[in-house]
């Protein structure tokens, strides 16, 4: 690479056959980006061969081989450990960021001298169509442990999507993923902006994917973990 990566993406997969050409998509909305980047792949337990031939041919995806199926929070964890860049992404491998998502929240992140910048995200539908879904968080500077206190109830909805968060590296070691079979990204999210002030954009940054074996939507993953 001609220039230095400033962000890096963490992504935690198990390569499911299912997920390949989603992973292929993520991988395709990076390479768009207008920021330089890295992207650290943690393969969870599954065989390196299967991850698609775009992110295995390019310089700037690295890959974690875990030997053994640890889960999404532990993967994403270990991967922390590759990181070498100043701020970090937390993604999922089956969802897509919008082309200005690194440059717009990088910008604001450095501008407000905070520790992170987040947005709004959308829902893609598998017809390809888009719902904007605007967390409770209202947009602007939130001071550190502002963020949780529009979580008014466990049934509402979370106050802040965690893989729109662009947060600065040593953040996010610091409020690692909680140990759980899901919802582990809820806590880093909830940690990263107790820990520190940051800014919420009303822009969308982030396509999460609507289909029957999301993350947050089934127990696909659980259940590998719990067999």
């Amino acid at each position: 690479m001609s220039e230095r990566a400033e962000i890096t993406v963490v992504i935690a997969t198990q390569l499911r056959e299912d997920r390949l050409e989603y992973l292929a998509a993520m991988h395709a909305s990076l390479t768009r980006q207008s920021v330089p980047w890295e992207a650290v792949i943690a393969i969870d337990g599954a065989d390196p061969a299967r991850l698609p031939a775009p992110l295995a041919h390019d310089p700037r995806v690295r890959t974690l081989e875990l030997p053994r199926s640890v889960g999404a929070a532990c993967a994403r964890n270990l991967a922390l450990n590759e990181v070498r860049t100043e701020f970090c992404n937390w993604a999922d491998d089956d969802d897509e960021f919008h082309d200005t998502a690194m440059a717009v929240r990088l910008q604001a992140l450095k501008a407000e001298d905070v520790g992170w910048a987040a947005g709004y995200s959308e829902d893609l539908h598998p017809d390809g169509t888009t719902t904007l879904w605007k967390c409770p968080t209202p947009p602007g500077r939130h001071n550190p442990g502002s963020v949780w206190t529009y979580w008014k109830d466990p049934a509402d909805t979370i106050p802040i999507g965690p893989t729109t968060i662009l947060a600065r590296t040593e953040l996010m070691r610091a409020a690692p993923m909680g140990g759980l079979v899901q919802g582990e990204d809820y806590v880093a999210a909830l940690g990263v902006t107790t820990l520190s002030p940051g800014v919420l954009l009303p822009v969308p940054v982030y396509r999460y994917r609507k289909h029957a074996g999301s993350l947050s939507s089934s127990a696909c993953w659980a259940s590998s973990q719990l067999a």
